[in-house]
């Protein structure tokens, strides 16, 4: 492309608000339907894990079927499968959710790994600018789909969130239709030999550039995930009521969101790596000291970690992006995505192992620690020069 079109953008933001959305919309509001069905919270966390479980195995594949056959293809794919699979629960078995879920996820999987890698095919200049814009509206769904969830539950009934969720993928897929078709696959029809191999997709995991990248990636997930669940454990524990929890915990999630197309201009105005870097350690140093502190500095704190992670999250799209080569971004987009489903599982379960056994201040230290491990290993590796590089190129 040979400009960057923020029309286009728009239409990539939605499709990412879409899998945050309808992710949110379900898991945040499932007690209701526990209810009604007579499960335990056994069956609430399998229902919350199993979209993630989806999109953690889909996601990469769906960035290799889009190099190979059209990455705007994929996309309407995605959406069509997640439209699809929301209206399911409609006609099926309440009791067949977990099915449900799993469809969801799926096409999740497709639709926010094409989304996110079009943004970088489409923006190679002001990446991260544009990466920024993507991916705070995309983060905006997890912060609207709980209350709209509850509202819909209240007044209209269970199914009501999958057919609002419906809406929402059917009226992405719609506006999807207007993006430029796939040049590549148009003006290549004779380059088969070029297409990225089954091998070729599996070492992606493993590429030497972007290890480093996907490292940060996961470390940065933990550090999301004790932020958002287990930073309550800590204030609850300390005496905060429900409210003063609440309100600190939405001050993290504000600057998490609002820090991040400012963190993608910087990323534009100085360096890709350098910002995730400064990032990793701003969120590494608050995340450590959480737990030393209260009142109106504990706040100040958290409101850091926020711009930490939030920093982390979008630039390392936009690093991958930078690094990858062009004709396996898709794979490496979605490999990157993969790796961030994975620090979101494990992270809590390694947290919550070390606060159980050991209490909440060890499960935050040890957590900053390890991020402070993994910011020496990035600094000592060539991702800094390999991205200036790849920017100069």
């Amino acid at each position: 492309m040979s400009r960057p079109c923020y029309w286009h953008l728009g239409i990539l933001a939605l499709c990412g608000f879409v899998t945050s959305f309808g992710a949110h919309i379900v898991a945040t509001n499932l007690p209701p339907y526990a209810e009604a069905i007579g499960a335990g919270a056994f069956v609430v966390g399998l229902l919350i894990a199993v979209y993630d479980f989806a999109e953690l195995f889909a996601k990469p594949l769906a960035g290799f079927i889009a190099d190979r056959s059209g990455m705007k293809l994929t996309l309407n794919v995605g959406l069509g499968i997640f439209v699809l699979g929301s209206l399911l629960f409609l006609v099926i078995n309440p009791k067949l959710l977990l099915l449900v879920r799993f469809i969801q996820g799926l096409g999740a999987a497709a639709l926010s790994t094409v989304s996110i890698t079009l943004v970088a095919k489409y923006f190679e200049t002001g990446r991260g600018k544009a990466f920024g814009i993507y991916n705070a509206i995309k983060g905006a769904g997890y912060v609207i789909a709980p209350a709209l969830g509850g509202f819909l539950i209240h007044g209209y009934g269970f199914a009501m969130i999958f057919i609002v969720s419906a809406g929402v993928g059917l009226v992405a897929l719609l506006l999807s239709l207007l993006l430029p078709r796939d040049q590549n696959k148009d003006n290549n029809l004779k380059d088969d030999d070029d297409d990225m191999t089954l091998r070729q997709f599996f070492l992606i995991f493993k590429e030497p550039r972007l290890l480093p990248v996907y490292a940060v990636i996961v470390i940065n997930m933990f550090m999301v995930g004790i932020l958002f669940g287990f930073l309550p454990v800590y204030l609850h524990g300390i005496g905060y009521t429900p409210l003063q929890s609440g309100t600190a915990v939405s001050a993290a999630t504000l600057s998490y969101l609002l820090v991040q197309p400012l963190a993608g201009y910087f990323a534009d105005r100085i360096s890709i790596s350098v910002t995730v870097i400064v990032g990793l350690a701003l969120a590494a140093f608050a995340i450590i000291l959480t737990t030393f502190t209260t009142g109106i500095l504990l706040l100040a704190i958290i409101v850091v970690a926020g711009l930490g992670v939030g920093t982390v999250w979008t630039n390392c799209d936009a690093l991958v992006g930078a690094l990858a080569e062009k004709k396996k971004l898709g794979a490496s987009m979605g490999a990157a995505q993969s790796f961030k489903e994975f620090g979101d599982m494990v992270g809590p379960l390694l947290v919550g192992l070390l606060t159980q056994l050991y209490g909440v201040r060890v499960g935050f230290v040890s957590c900053g620690v390890l991020a402070m491990i993994c910011l020496v290993l990035v600094v000592k590796s060539d991702a800094l020069r390999s991205s200036r590089a790849h920017a100069r190129a």
